[in-house]
């Protein structure tokens, strides 16, 4: 599974950087007029723009990251042995890379970049006189896809989502994870079901009786 791992970090990694580059703060641009955009944003959060408040709230969310993602790898590695649904480790493998993608950015974009402005794009942090904008382990996530359908007009929504279908703007790593998650989610019986072949194979939690102590049990009931 490590060549989908590779191959979504150096994809996700390298469309940041080219946008961290070349974009200026939420700057945007329509790639399919009223179903997808381009539109730079930063955010010190979670997938989709959700945050823990204040520089404590990131470095737990940092490094409740890190460790979640050193988990996964762990789990992926263990399964693999056990002979697990190729399927599985390809979605768990995309939610690790999606995961991993999105830890670069917190740990060292705040000292490779400079600070994106409203007028002007940022820059290496080497080639700026004022270096990087934030201290290791709080740089801000990269945001850059958005998905710009909107709800017919006599269609009833909330206000805060200004009819918008999906209002949120995410990266290439937040596709991946919840890709992995989706899929995981409708292929769940086949790949986890009692029925599928890979937990039939798995060893039960209570060891089975063995014919001679089943012998023994029952001369002791007789007597």
């Amino acid at each position: 599974m490590a060549h989908i791992v590779a191959a979504v970090l150096l994809l996700d990694q390298a469309v940041k950087v080219v946008v961290k580059l070349t974009f200026t703060l939420a700057e945007k641009v329509t790639w399919i007029p009223g179903v997808f955009d381009i539109q730079f944003i930063e955010n010190d959060g979670m997938a989709f723009g959700w945050a823990l408040p204040g520089a404590t709230g990131k470095y737990i969310l940092t490094a409740f990251r890190i460790v979640a993602v050193v988990l996964l790898a762990i789990h992926i590695r263990r399964i693999a042995g056990q002979g697990a649904p190729r399927g599985f480790r390809q979605a768990l493998a995309l939610i690790l890379a999606g995961a991993a993608g999105n830890i670069i950015d917190s740990i060292g974009y705040g000292r490779l970049f400079s600070h994106s402005s409203f007028g002007q794009p940022g820059t290496w942090s080497w080639q700026s006189e004022w270096g990087g904008y934030a201290p290791w382990f709080r740089g801000n996530v990269v945001d850059m896809l958005h998905i710009s359908v909107r709800w017919p007009q006599w269609w009833p929504v909330d206000a805060w989502v200004g009819n918008a279908v999906f209002p949120p703007i995410f990266n290439i790593a937040d596709a991946a994870i919840t890709c992995g998650v989706a899929w995981i989610i409708i292929r769940q019986k086949s790949w986890l079901g009692q029925g599928s072949p890979w937990m039939r194979a798995q060893p039960n939690d209570a060891p089975a009786a063995s014919p001679d102590s089943a012998q023994e049990e029952g001369v002791v009931k007789d007597t």
